[in-house]
């Protein structure tokens, strides 16, 4: 199966766990659609120099052609290195204050979960922690991730990934 970072400019790693997810594992269905609860992330070691972070949920394996992206959070500060579960809502008040999510694949400001096609087989959730060099990244609400993703490739300090897995 294909790497989503393998075109991007390598990066430093620091370490991402959740209570969650466990790295490797399928999903619990509370990250799975129907609940669409975010997961529970906490965050170490950024490197020196952070200003901001960004996170994304993407599945490299949807039958799209590009992919599908979940979740995306922009401009959370450097202060900040967890979220609690669920706070990827439609209100996305739960988020720290300045950061924002992006409208997902499913064009809404949220969390969605995973959800891939019956008899597809097993999909890769991948879930990553940006560590940014800017305190903004400068996209509007309504960009895509993918649109955010181009737009920090030229700002990251450092990556922590953490897989999930779904199949239906």
């Amino acid at each position: 199966m294909n790497d989503p970072f393998a075109r991007l400019p390598e990066a430093a790693a620091f370490t991402v766990t959740s209570t969650s997810v466990e790295d490797g594992a399928p999903f619990a269905d509370a990250q799975r659609s129907g609940k669409d609860l975010s997961p529970q992330l906490t965050w170490s070691g950024a490197p020196e120099g952070t200003k901001s972070y960004a996170v994304t949920v993407y599945d490299p394996d949807a039958p799209t052609g590009s992919g599908f992206w979940h979740w995306a959070v922009a401009d959370l500060p450097a202060t900040v290195t967890s979220l609690d579960e669920g706070v990827g809502d439609d209100t996305g008040v739960r988020l720290p204050e300045g950061a924002f999510q992006l409208p997902n694949d499913a064009r809404l400001a949220r969390y969605i979960g995973a959800a891939p096609p019956a008899g597809h087989g097993p999909h890769r959730y991948v879930i990553v922690v940006h560590a940014l060099d800017v305190e903004k990244i400068g996209v509007p609400a309504e960009a895509t991730p993918a649109y955010l993703g181009f737009t920090i490739a030229g700002h990251i300090l450092g990556r922590a990934v953490l897989t999930a897995t779904a199949e239906n």
